[in-house]
């Protein structure tokens, strides 16, 4: 939906442009003038229709002559290298585009076309933190700080000074060894993957390694909202029995054999698994850009694991910028594919 008081194009106007985030799990789109749209994808499963999905998403949005990407969804597994991925997701591009200019944003900050891309298809793959980072940088200039972007899969933590990204790492690879990538989020992550055991009658639990149950079950059950979705483990809606059925089977439990408040003490153990993760490494990526952060600029939709892990940090005197306070949440919700589409016309915030 559009943000009160933002223009909405009402003609294909030379500058009208929307911006795409072709993720591996979800589908993001920003006209950077309010317009904004999610939808579940996929890349996985549904690959072979990414083209008919982009096409539908551009009928909804505002008319338009260019569309400009970024991409992270090159790394499911359907395929079998990041390139066939990044040619893939162009190729979808393109058909989806028709006669509209196509322009794929690199790593380095650049819009090139897409047959440039497809030559330089390490640079395209899994962009999109450079673009929202350019935006954070922007919004805090000019204090120096992190970006902290906190998705359903991932979460970016991006150093900036001087009003521009100086990321330590800039491919998926060296980001995830830096820190600056952490492979957890606030929906689809395994509980598996955060914990060996689970308390349970005054006692810890071993768990079975299985996927039982999502990070967004623990995350419902204190309290977070979280849209109704059958994007779950099990298949069955996203709401407080279910997921503290999906917790107790983790347990080789029945739903039957636990109480609400021994699933949330669960749910508790579980959300803080997850927030040392994520406090080790933003503890990392302070301490290797050598310099303390003055700011600190919030996004994406997992607002609620991000400000749990500022709680368990000392960093009394940095200043918080929210970007679902700046652009609205729905933007902040799709902040690559925001900040991607302000980059396309020439604007900074």
């Amino acid at each position: 939906m559009p943000e009160p008081g933002l223009r909405q194009p009402d003609d294909t106007t030379d500058d009208a442009v929307l911006a795409f985030d072709i993720g591996g799990a979800n589908l993001k789109a920003a006209d950077g003038l309010g317009w904004c749209h999610a939808e579940p994808f996929a890349m996985w499963q549904e690959h072979s229709r990414l083209a008919e999905a982009l096409k539908q998403i551009l009928s909804q949005g505002p008319a338009c002559r260019r569309v400009v990407a970024t991409m992270t969804g090159e790394i499911a597994d359907c395929f079998v290298s990041r390139t066939q991925g990044v040619r893939a997701i162009l190729a979808a591009l393109t058909e989806a585009c028709r006669d509209r200019q196509l322009q794929i944003y690199l790593v380095d900050g650049s819009l090139v076309s897409s047959a440039v891309a497809g030559e330089r298809c390490i640079e395209a793959a899994a962009s999109n933190w450079h673009a929202v980072a350019t935006l954070a940088a922007g919004l805090a200039k000019p204090e120096h700080g992190l970006l902290i972007d906190a998705g359903s899969t991932t979460i970016d933590i991006v150093p900036f000074r001087e009003g521009r990204p100086c990321p330590l790492g800039r491919d998926d690879v060296s980001r995830l060894a830096t820190g600056e990538l952490v492979y957890t989020g606030i929906e689809r992550t395994p509980v598996a993957s955060l914990v060996q055991a689970l308390p349970w009658r005054g006692r810890l639990h071993p768990i079975a390694r299985e996927r039982f149950a999502d990070v967004q079950d623990a995350w419902l059950l204190q309290g977070m909202p979280l849209p109704s979705t059958r994007d779950t483990a099990d298949g069955r809606p996203l709401d407080i029995p279910f997921a503290a059925a999906r917790l107790a089977r983790m347990l080789l439990l029945d739903a039957s054999d636990w109480t609400l408040d021994e699933a949330r003490q669960a749910a508790e153990f579980i959300v803080m698994a997850q927030v040392r993760l994520v406090v080790r490494c933003l503890q990392q990526v302070a301490a290797t850009a050598a310099f303390p952060p003055a700011a600190l600029v919030l996004s994406g939709h997992g607002d609620m694991l991000t400000r749990r892990c500022l709680q368990q940090l000392n960093w009394p005197s940095c200043r918080i910028i929210s970007l679902a306070e700046q652009i609205g949440f729905e933007a902040s919700r799709v902040g690559p594919a925001h900040a991607l589409a302000l980059i396309a016309r020439g604007r900074s915030r």
